[in-house]
């Protein structure tokens, strides 16, 4: 997972509440706790976080605490430290940052126990001290409508945050991971409150309170429905994501394209890279600009024959390809699919529930360059010097 340079060091998570839409599985194990292909799904949290460069986590624990530090007692994070904060399973949010002021840095991130989103801690540091604001949320553009939308968003601001998302006019979603300067919860009332409730409308209204967009997934075991695919995400298989010409096949000249399968040229060695590969246990998808389609040069028809054609001979070979991404729209469209923008690899991320952060994506065109840093994709470039083979060959040795 790429980490960029950021000065924040500490994260502190709330763990505290009574986790009501996982009964019966909280009834004898606090949320936090909860097992995911094995593992306290709190766990996953704090390796990410100790990934991003956070040195000390502190856990606000209410309900059902002395489980929670009982387990990291015994089951220590290497590298990171864990520190407690118990109150009442009662507190709210407020009352619980509260309670810990003075145990919190000038600048901390705050998230919850119950949510993941692979956090690029660096690229969102960035945007806070672009926006000088001293609260950052961040939020998931929800265009497949994921949930309901509780925010809105007017040059990099908040605008508007519902807490009952019944508001009008809202778009996006606050997923939970906030960067808080100390100054905010110094000014809380000791009341038993909602920190959102009470913090975020006060810094919308003045215009103190900046948004981190993304269009990557956050995955939840806030209730029973949401743990199978938490699941499926946390498994985390081994997935690679692959541009098409140039990397697989030979690319046609400037504003030409393979309309048809005898055009097909398989670039040297790409069908044992894919073997090798599907051998390792990887996943491959492809994602490809096929501007042809818009300017008239091929049916979208002819394409899916050429990508038939080509995934049966992958299969022949012993390699696979799980699903192919494209864009047929112009470069004059405003799509958010055509690379270098990362709609085609976000579209898979969520089909295949991907952490973007730790499946690279290898191409041959800056473009490609482009689209993989902006949906946080680890990049990996393909040249005449370095073709496909090489890349597959260096990346199942580095894993093995």
């Amino acid at each position: 997972m790429a980490q960029t340079a950021h000065p924040i060091r500490q994260a502190v998570i709330l763990a505290g509440g009574l986790g009501t839409r996982l009964r019966p599985l909280t009834d004898s194990c606090p949320k936090p706790l909860v097992a995911v292909n094995g593992r306290p799904f709190l766990d996953y949290l704090v390796e990410m976080l100790r990934e991003q460069g956070i040195a000390r986590v502190l856990l606000l624990l209410g309900y059902r605490a002395d489980d929670v530090v009982a387990h990291y007692e015994a089951n220590p994070i290497p590298g990171i430290h864990i520190d407690f904060q118990i109150s009442p399973a009662e507190d709210e949010t407020g009352r619980r940052l509260k309670r810990a002021e003075d145990r919190l840095d000038e600048t901390f991130l705050l998230l919850y126990c119950d949510n993941y989103w692979p956090l690029d801690l660096g690229k969102a540091w960035a945007t806070r001290a672009a926006a000088g604001a001293p609260l950052q949320i961040s939020v998931y553009g929800n265009k497949d409508g994921r949930s309901r939308d509780n925010v809105r968003i007017e040059n990099g601001l908040v605008a508007a945050y519902d807490k009952s998302r019944t508001a009008r006019d809202l778009s996006g979603v606050d997923i939970g991971f906030a960067l808080v300067d100390r100054a905010i919860v110094e000014a809380l009332p000791s009341d038993n409150i909602s920190f959102e409730a009470h913090a975020y409308p006060r810094a919308v209204a003045d215009n103190a309170m900046s948004a981190y967009v993304t269009d990557h997934h956050y995955y939840s075991i806030g209730s029973l429905e949401r743990l199978d695919e938490t699941a499926r995400f946390l498994a985390r298989q081994p997935t690679v994501i692959l541009d098409r010409d140039g990397v697989l096949n030979r690319r046609m000249g400037r504003a030409e394209y393979v309309c048809d399968w005898s055009q097909w040229r398989w670039m040297p060695g790409a069908l044992d890279a894919l073997a090798k590969l599907n051998d390792s246990g990887y996943r491959v998808l492809v994602a490809t600009n096929q501007p042809g389609i818009a300017r008239g040069a091929m049916s979208a028809e002819a394409l899916d024959d050429i990508h038939f054609r080509m995934r049966a001979d992958a299969r022949t070979a012993g390699g696979d390809i799980a699903a192919i991404y494209h864009c047929p729209h112009n470069w004059d469209e405003g799509c958010d699919c055509r690379k270098p923008a990362p709609g085609l690899l976000f579209q898979a991320q969520r089909d295949f529930a991907l952490d973007l952060s730790r499946n690279p994506f290898m191409g041959d065109d800056e473009r490609d360059r482009q689209a993989a840093e902006a949906a946080g994709c680890p990049f990996v470039h393909i040249t005449e010097d370095r073709p496909l083979i090489r890349a597959v060959d260096d990346l199942i040795s580095r894993a093995a």
